[in-house]
């Protein structure tokens, strides 16, 4: 069995900043802190270099990507669509503290972002991601295109529900409440934006990624 690899948190904001060297340390630190900004990073000295660096230096940044399609595949998906927004959620366990947040997607100037929660699910931020995108779109008058990685996402979306299995709780009540508004802003609202699925395997990781894997 091989042994999992260690890491290291840096915590630019939170109620105490620093680089911490377990996840549950990291946790205890942005917990309940409205705007925590954290990343994890393979040796502590890249976690050190990065705490005395800007934190938007950072984050949704990824390693150079190389598709492994093939060259017929990579031509028959094209590229995306730079007239666009894209969203994405990131969630540190399931549940566990879970943010979301919207860029546009050739220059992933962020343009929204929400969290972290105290305990939320992935599906649930892709879902909140995806109709506060469409929420921003249509406030703007837009006619870009939105961009999501999650098919459970544009599914629930088509449905106008959440059809998560996380049982409601006082702890997760902030998260609810939003999800609770989300459906009600599809049920009450049209829109004409396009919903787009983000093609991982040909272009990397979505612009709105976290890079926090």
């Amino acid at each position: 069995m091989s042994k999992k690899k260690k890491k290291y948190y840096t915590v630019w904001k939170g109620h105490h900043v620093g680089v911490f060297d377990t996840w549950n340390d990291c946790k205890a630190q942005i917990k309940d802190y409205q705007g925590a900004q954290y990343k994890s990073f393979a040796t502590f000295e890249a976690a050190k270099k990065a705490l005395n660096s800007n934190y938007k230096d950072y984050i949704g940044t990824n390693k150079k990507f190389k598709s492994q399609l093939s060259p017929e595949e990579l031509k028959k998906i094209g590229q995306p669509n730079y007239n666009s927004i894209a969203v994405d959620a990131a969630s540190s366990g399931n549940p566990g503290i879970m943010e979301y947040r919207g860029v546009e997607t050739k220059s992933k100037k962020q343009l929204f972002i929400q969290g972290p929660f105290a305990e939320g699910t992935n599906n649930i931020g892709e879902f909140l991601a995806l109709v506060h995108g469409l929420s921003f779109l249509k406030k703007h008058n837009s006619n870009f295109i939105i961009y999501t990685d999650s098919k459970t996402a544009m599914s629930w979306v088509r449905k106008k529900t959440c059809n998560t299995k996380l049982e409601r709780n006082e702890k997760n009540k902030p998260v609810f409440d939003l999800v609770d508004r989300a459906i009600d802003w599809l049920h009450k609202n049209t829109y004409t934006t396009t919903i787009v699925k983000w093609e991982t395997k040909a272009w990397g990781e979505i612009p709105a990624d976290f890079g926090r894997k």
